[in-house]
């Protein structure tokens, strides 16, 4: 079986899946009343979704889980033993994620609002396990410390350096993934557009089993998720779910091999989470002023008139053109 086979398995598995799983789950959430909560200070637009069912991602956690039990059992006898680990790596690691989103998700139905875990105590658990994933990915298949910067043909080893580097990535693109997901669809197309240009680093660069799983695996799942979260959404993924992405999404730098490349393909998340900085740190030098008009970037051109589709479709066309950039930078 090919690698192009195993994607089309494994996607169109990973989206009945999630669909089948969505279809029982958000009766089952609205009838616990597991609502969405939206916060006072922010757009107040936005309070007519408030109740609508929340932590969907377990949708996509169990479908995703599923079928790569199903992977590891049918590819382990034909994968060498480094890509077998990785995969178990990048699973465990956004299942973790996947974790911390679910405490926060159950924390704020119990509290009623829109605020679960503290940010520290959110921010601690993912440092411990970005740290268990770093030393575990060390130890199981060796990372590569040296950083090159595509297109200028220049590389630079950066020791133990690029460990640390490594963490502010990881942790950064987790939580700018959930920071995306403010408005209906955006996280999970975004997400889709990621997916792709990851399924065509397996076909034409490298050609490698777990590219084409989790390639299929954040395909099928974003796509089977926005069959119900497609504006107007009929359910949100919740932390759970944009922490699980996150973690995924984050720790695919371990499959195409550099830093830079992953920070091109995650720009639409990259530029929400600088977006969202440049806010506060804007708002605190200069007396209460506000270079957006609200915080994060999606917000604030919804606050300029732009309709939801409108925003979702053109961050997906915008990432979609980075992932080209990235695409091209993999062949200098």
């Amino acid at each position: 079986m090919n690698f192009t086979i195993v994607f089309v398995v494994f996607t169109l598995l990973t989206f009945i899946l999630t669909v089948f799983f969505l279809k029982r789950l958000i009766p089952i959430l609205a009838t616990k009343h597991i609502g969405q909560k939206i916060l006072d200070i922010g757009p107040r637009w936005h309070k007519n979704k408030e109740g609508t069912p929340t932590m969907g991602g377990i949708s996509f956690i169990i479908s995703g889980l599923i079928c790569f039990l199903i992977f590891a059992i049918v590819f382990f006898p034909r994968m060498d033993r480094r890509d077998f680990l990785i995969s178990i790596n990048i699973m465990v690691y956004g299942l973790l994620n996947g974790m911390i989103g679910m405490i926060d998700d159950v924390a704020k139905m119990r509290k009623n609002r829109n605020e679960g875990l503290t940010p520290i105590m959110k921010f601690l658990l993912q440092s411990v396990f970005c740290f268990v994933f770093l030393l575990t990915m060390s130890m199981t298949v060796g990372i590569n410390t040296v950083l090159t910067i595509p297109f200028f043909n220049f590389s630079l080893d950066l020791g133990f350096a690029y460990y640390g580097l490594l963490y502010v990535f990881l942790i950064g693109i987790v939580n700018s993934v959930n920071l995306t997901d403010g408005i209906d669809g955006l996280a999970s197309l975004i997400t889709f557009t990621i997916g792709l240009f990851l399924v065509c680093c397996s076909v034409f660069i490298s050609g490698n089993y777990p590219l084409s799983f989790i390639s299929a695996l954040l395909i099928g799942s974003s796509l089977g998720f926005l069959t119900y979260n497609f504006y107007p959404a009929k359910v949100f993924m919740g932390d759970t779910g944009s922490l699980y992405f996150g973690g995924i999404i984050a720790s695919t730098v371990f499959l195409t091999g550099n830093v830079v490349i992953a920070l091109i393909y995650n720009m639409v998340f990259v530029i929400e989470a600088f977006s969202d900085i440049l806010q506060v740190a804007y708002f605190k030098i200069s007396n209460g002023k506000r270079l957006f008009k609200i915080a994060p970037l999606h917000h604030h051109f919804e606050k300029c008139g732009w309709s939801e589709v409108k925003i979702v479709t053109v961050f997906a066309v915008v990432n979609s053109i980075f992932c080209i950039i990235a695409f091209l930078g993999l062949h200098v």
